[in-house]
Formats: structure tokens, sequence, C-alpha cells
């Protein structure tokens, strides 16, 4: 499986502020057990990670599936979307 392809990232707050939305609820599917997160009437994807409690510092992509091109948001633990960050200067 290719790994995702992050196109932008952006903070909880920057995220909110250009959606025009003044909260994010993350919810399950009592189904299929996968989170999501709404925002307004739209929603996005969930990392694995939130319910194992490894999001400390989330942030929100915009990311582009390359099996199928298809595009969506994604909450997930800053520093997920590729190379390891070895430091913020």
């Amino acid at each position: 499986m290719e790994k995702l392809h992050f196109m932008e990232t952006l903070s909880i707050e920057d995220f909110k502020a250009q959606h025009n939305v003044e909260k994010i609820e993350v919810k399950q599917n009592p189904h299929t057990g996968k989170c999501f997160f709404v925002y307004g009437f739209e929603t996005g994807a969930v990392s694995e990670k939130f319910l194992k409690g490894e999001i400390s510092n989330p942030v929100i992509s915009h990311v582009c599936s390359p099996e199928d091109g298809e595009m969506f948001y994604m909450l997930h633990e800053k520093g997920d979307g590729g190379a390891p960050l070895l430091a913020t200067l």
C-alpha cells in the first residue's frame, strides 16, 4: 500500500477558522469501530492512533489517496505525514 500524499497541514485552530466552524467533534462508528471527525455538516477521517491515546499534538491534513485519487481531511498526530521530524527550529 502506498502512503497518502499530504497536500496541506493545519493546526486545529487554523482548520476551524478556515472552515468557519466553532468546534470539531471526534466520533466512533459503532459498527466498524473506526473514528471520524465532524465539522459543521462535513466529516473527515481520524488516525487509528487516536483510540490508542497516541495523539497529543493533533493537526488536520488535506490528503490524497494514491490508490484512487480521493481527497479528504484527516486528523492525526503532528509529524505523522511522512519523514520523521528530527528538529523544529
